[in-house]
């Protein structure tokens, strides 16, 4: 074998393991990754049985509970997704204040496993007030500042 043989070879058993890792570990992350999105992006984009992060406002009037079992209206002040969880609320949950919550949608419900209230006046995420802010809608302060 010659010297150029030899190169090519050891190239070749550093370059094939290597693309063949990024290969799986890239793979291994795509399945985990949750993607956050508002009521209307769902309702435009149609992403069913897909694990996604839902976030907007508790629309008013729409908390039902039944023991552990709660239904309300998520909505980014355009449109809105009926959310279904089973599980603690947290003590900051209530109309008209910010959630996140993350799960399955199947074209009637939103079935969340975890939910996520809003901890302080000052937190709400990025997406969320972009899009509130795009409506119209925003009443709090700018995070820039």
């Amino acid at each position: 074998m010659t010297p150029k043989q030899k190169r090519f070879l050891g190239v070749c058993l550093f370059f094939i393991p290597l693309g063949l890792g990024i290969f799986f570990l890239l793979s291994a992350l795509r399945n985990n990754i949750v993607y956050f999105i508002s009521p209307s992006e769902l309702y435009e984009q149609k992403i069913t049985n897909q694990k996604l992060r839902l976030g907007g406002l508790v629309k008013s009037d729409s908390i039902f509970k039944e023991g552990t079992l709660i239904r309300f209206d998520i909505t980014d002040g355009e449109k809105s997704i009926t959310v279904k969880y089973d599980g603690l609320l947290p003590d900051l949950f209530k109309e008209n204040q910010g959630v996140i919550v993350e799960g399955v949608y199947n074209n009637i419900m939103f079935k969340a496993e975890s939910l996520l209230a809003k901890h302080d006046e000052n937190y709400i995420p990025r997406e969320i007030t972009n899009s509130l802010k795009d409506q119209g809608l925003w009443k709090g302060k700018d995070q820039n500042e």
